[in-house]
């Protein structure tokens, strides 16, 4: 008990003696230092931007509120928030490098997951999947129509779909013209005839070319040559003649009837070949590099499956569609056996590889703004350096291709990298704040190291005394 009473008075006299010791005592640093200790001579001192801090032994470029880092001082304090401010201390060889390198230690980078790549260069290829309905072949289209007023006596084809071949009967008209026309041949048959046993040499020619104009006349109204030479060989006029059909195909229009009234250039069949088959297919506007006339093409068929059609592209539309802004292209097909049925929905795969090599990067490792691209290069030992790329046509794999930026085997970030985007700003941001305020007139919160001096710290000690008035409230 007597010698805790020693210790309690013992430190009723120190702290008496450090109450009522003068002012120029206490401003004293020796007598200060042996009697608070180095740890309050401190934080008296209040460390200010440009000092280097003796706990680290790095110079503080400025003071920052751990939740706002936008809110920067030249000196300890508190934010807004009620927050103690945190020194931003100087990295070696920091001023040599863009103000947005950013430097990360290996542990944050751990915890953040981030993954590196490198940039490679390789053959870059592309493979488009759209879908496509078959039509018809629009050069395999045939129409079938007469060149004179008639008649319909008599149907061959008489259904849609029916299949028919080149040469085959479609049906036999009337014509009151072209029975004229027939007359007139046949006479002119029988001139020729009977003035070639007798008359002059004008008289024959004159016969021969009314017999050749009938003939030609016949002839431009479909006439073919067997039926002339069977006008001929009868001497008889036919009532009808017969319609054939000018190519192979099945039929897709059909306007012909039994006793129908068919005036001139009326369409009374219409016959498509479907030895071949268009597909027209979309594909959106970014897939248009990769396409040309003439690059191969494979279908697949729903009610065919596991067998694949190879075609081409024939012809890419030169126009967009406004709505889907998507382009058209219209593959060719051979189509063996007419299994390809034009209305018919089609599974196409397009495959393309680039000429060259390219230098290529994953698609993940590019951050899109819309008005610029960026990636995060490594620069080693946790920097990390943002720069603009230039981006050419995306491959497969959800690829790449880098025009300008970027160098072969260099080591880029791969995931985490909006999280340095937003570093790297942030710091960018900051650097051309404190090169603002430095150029500033000093006062405030400017950061002038010329003008910081002792004198200007805000804990004046002659200041203070025990009796002021706040000190003495409860």
């Amino acid at each position: 008990m007597f010698a805790k009473s020693i210790i309690i008075a013992f430190a009723a006299a120190v702290i008496g003696v450090a109450l009522n010791a003068p002012a120029t005592l206490i401003q004293d640093r020796t007598f200060l230092s042996s009697l608070l200790g180095p740890a309050t001579v401190h934080a008296q001192e209040a460390l200010k931007a440009g000092m280097v801090d003796p706990k680290t032994g790095k110079k503080i470029k400025y003071w920052a509120a751990p939740m706002d880092p936008t809110y920067i001082r030249n000196e300890p304090g508190q934010s807004p928030m009620g927050m103690d401010l945190v020194p931003v201390y100087e990295e070696a060889g920091e001023e040599k490098e863009p103000s947005s390198t950013i430097r990360i230690d290996p542990v944050t980078q751990q915890n953040m997951g981030v993954r590196l790549g490198r940039v490679e260069k390789k053959s870059l290829s592309k493979s488009i999947r759209t879908f496509g309905t078959i039509t018809y072949d629009e050069t395999g289209l045939y129409s079938v129509n007469t060149k004179f007023n008639g008649w319909i006596e008599m149907l061959y084809v008489d259904f849609l779909g029916e299949p028919v071949e080149k040469g085959q009967p479609l049906f036999d008209i009337y014509s009151p013209d072209l029975l004229t026309a027939q007359q007139e041949y046949l006479i002119a048959v029988q001139q020729q005839k009977g003035i070639n046993g007798s008359g002059g040499k004008n008289a024959r020619k004159g016969d021969n070319r009314l017999l050749e104009a009938s003939r030609t006349r016949l002839s431009y109204w479909d006439f073919t040559a067997e039926q002339l030479a069977q006008l001929e060989t009868a001497g008889e006029i036919q009532k009808t003649i017969t319609i054939f059909s000018p190519a192979s195909g099945v039929v897709i229009k059909k306007s012909a009837l039994k006793g129908h009234y068919v005036k001139a250039g009326e369409h009374q069949y219409e016959i498509a070949d479907l030895s071949t088959v268009w597909v027209d297919v979309d594909i959106y506007e970014y897939e248009l590099p990769w396409v040309h006339r003439g690059m191969p093409a494979e279908m697949e068929l729903s009610y065919i499956p596991g067998k694949r059609y190879a075609g081409e592209v024939l012809f890419i539309y030169p126009y967009l569609d406004p709505k889907t802004r998507t382009a058209r292209l219209r593959l060719s097909f051979s189509n063996p056996g007419n299994r390809l049925k034009p209305g018919m929905y089609a599974n196409v795969y397009l495959q393309n590889t680039l000429p060259g090599k390219r230098l290529v990067v994953p698609q993940e490792a590019v951050i899109d703004s819309g008005v610029r691209k960026r990636v995060f290069v490594s620069r080693g030992k946790g920097k990390f350096e943002p720069r603009d790329v230039t981006i050419g046509a995306e491959g497969n794999d959800y690829e790449f291709e880098v025009i300008d930026g970027l160098a072969e085997g260099e080591e880029i970030v791969l995931s985490g990298q909006f999280m340095f985007d937003s570093e790297s700003r942030l710091k960018e941001a900051i650097a051309k704040m404190l090169e603002v305020r430095s150029k500033g007139s000093g006062g405030g919160d400017d950061l002038d190291m010329d003008s910081m001096t002792m004198e200007d710290d805000d804990l004046d000690m002659n200041e203070l005394t025990m009796d002021s008035e706040e000190e003495t409230q409860p």
